[in-house]
C-alpha cells in the first residue's frame, strides 16, 4: 500500500506555505490506522516555509496542512538554525533525531534530546538550532493549519 502521494498539494491561505507534500490517505480515509517510520523512503519531502534557509524539509504523516489537526515531520540538518518564528497554532513536538535546543519568549532555552517533548503555545515566538551534526527530526502536531512567519523574541 502507497503510503504518500507523490503529487504536491497546494495550500491555499496558508502564510508562507504554498506548496506542501500531500498525504495518499485523503480526509474520508481519516479513521485508517497508520504507523509510518520516520525513516520510510516512501515519505514525501518537501521544502520549508521559505523564512527558514539552509536544509530544511517537511514531510506530511496525516491530515490537511491547510486545516486543523495535521502531523508532520520537520528535518533540519545539523547546525541548521530556524530563526524566531510564531505560528498560529500552538504545536506539540517530540524530537525524533538529533540534538534541538529550542527557546520560547520569556522562557530559558531547553535542550531536547531523542523522544524529549515540547509544546508551544499558539503565537508565542520560538527559534531553535539543530545542535547535532547529523539532521534533527521533530514530529509536530498542529491544532491549527500549519503556518510560520518571522517574529522577534525580545520584547
Amino acid at each position: 500500500m502507497k503510503i504518500f502521494n507523490a503529487m504536491m498539494a497546494v495550500v491555499a491561505g496558508v502564510a508562507g506555505l504554498s506548496v506542501m507534500p500531500a498525504p495518499v490517505a485523503a480526509q474520508a480515509a481519516a479513521a485508517t490506522p497508520l504507523a509510518i517510520p520516520a525513516s520510510d523512503p516512501k515519505l514525501n519531502w518537501g521544502p520549508c516555509p521559505p523564512i527558514f534557509k539552509g536544509s530544511c524539509q517537511i514531510a506530511v504523516l496525516h491530515g490537511d496542512p491547510g486545516r486543523p489537526n495535521a502531523d508532520v515531520l520537520l528535518k533540519v540538518g545539523g547546525g541548521t538554525e530556524l530563526i524566531p518564528h510564531l505560528h498560529t497554532s500552538a504545536e506539540r513536538m517530540i524530537l525524533v533525531s538529533g540534538r534541538l535546543r529550542v527557546q520560547y519568549k520569556g522562557a530559558k532555552p531547553a535542550i531536547l534530546a531523542v523522544g524529549d517533548y515540547a509544546y508551544g503555545p499558539a503565537g508565542l515566538p520560538h527559534k531553535g538550532i539543530c545542535l547535532s551534526k547529523e539532521s534533527c527530526t521533530l514530529f509536530i502536531a498542529f491544532e491549527g493549519p500549519v503556518d510560520a512567519e518571522p517574529a522577534a523574541l525580545q520584547p
